[in-house]
């Protein structure tokens, strides 16, 4: 329970920040059911809540038409306590299903933008707020091909993330 806060707020509350980028783009479409499913988070740009975790997870369902479960957990690095958080995506209508908002608590709702994809096997997700301070990167396995890796850094780069400051997520001694 210590860190139900943790998860809280994840993929929520992105600071303002002014850059000399435009705007941020995100996918051209998403296909919802076959995003749906486990996700591993391979790095992060740092999220405050996010401190002390390891074997971070992220699954989606969906529920109806309109509405996506979505189940964050980690595990603390300091006492190995397993955290979870549970919400609801909303997409946001326009947006070929790139661009959700995401509900951990009511009534705030935190963006969730889909900036990169592998729309071939949906292997990677490359996921960032339109603020650039956070982003995940995501893979449907543990361990991410080193290649879709360097691929979601140098877009965050390209498109004006902190890439100094991306943080990598063990993957490897979870259960």
């Amino acid at each position: 329970m210590k860190h139900t806060i943790l998860f809280l707020s994840l993929f929520f509350f992105a600071g303002c920040s002014s850059t000399n980028y435009p705007p941020l783009e995100t996918v051209s479409k998403v296909d919802v059911n076959r995003y749906m499913g486990k996700w591993y988070e391979i790095a992060r740009l740092p999220f405050d809540r996010q401190k002390h975790c390891t074997c971070t997870t992220a699954e989606y369902a969906i529920i109806d038409n309109e509405t996506i479960s979505v189940l964050n957990s980690c595990r603390d690095t300091v006492d190995n306590e397993l955290s979870t958080a549970e919400g609801k995506a909303f997409v946001v209508e326009g947006s070929n299903n790139a661009k959700l908002k995401v509900q951990f608590f009511w009534p705030f709702k935190g963006d969730y933008w889909v900036i990169d994809l592998d729309t071939l096997n949906y292997s990677y997700a490359l996921v960032g707020m339109p603020s650039r301070k956070y982003a995940w990167i995501l893979s449907r396995t543990p361990v991410m091909d080193p290649v879709f890796f360097q691929r979601a850094v140098n877009h965050l780069r390209s498109t004006g993330f902190d890439v100094e400051r991306l943080i990598e997520t063990k993957q490897g001694e979870c259960r």
